[in-house]
């Protein structure tokens, strides 16, 4: 993945802020991994910028895709026990804001399935955008921290 962004020279940051937005709206990779390769290839704060910029519109575009499409895509995105078992609790909960935060805020949490989750919920999109933006950037610059250290960045 380093190899592949560095191959785009200037453009680098922008691929990575792509790539970042695209595993959050198709959850296949952990967003870990392009964490790791922006602080390698731009720094620790320069990976930052790239890596929140990037997981931020991505999850603020799941929660308006889900919003947009319903739980029929939720379903096809994610297993039906794991629908059944949040869904049924982020309707019924009055902390859902609180958890979702929680969620975002920490790492290693399945925060692209909250994004698609809390799309289908009553949050409005504001309310949600501020959790992202004030959640999220703990988490990626704990990971930029790290990894800029660990990997000699």
């Amino acid at each position: 993945l380093r190899e592949y962004i560095a191959g785009f020279g200037m453009l680098g940051p922008f691929i990575l802020g792509a790539l970042q937005a695209f595993q959050v709206v198709i959850p296949i990779l952990p967003g870990f991994i392009g964490c790791a390769a922006g602080a390698i290839l731009f720094g620790c704060m320069g990976g930052f910028w790239c890596n929140y910029i990037g997981i931020c519109a991505g999850s603020v575009l799941a929660f308006l895709i889900a919003r947009r499409y319903g739980i029929g895509l939720i379903r096809l995105l994610f297993s039906s026990e794991r629908y059944e078992r949040w869904a049924i609790w982020a309707g019924r909960s009055r902390s859902f804001s609180l958890i979702l935060f929680l969620m975002i805020l920490l790492p290693l949490c399945p925060d692209d399935y909250f994004c698609y989750l809390s799309g289908i919920t009553g949050m409005s999109a504001r309310k949600f955008t501020a959790i992202i933006l004030l959640g999220k950037p703990w988490c990626i610059l704990a990971y930029s921290v790290a990894f800029s250290h660990f990997l000699g960045a």
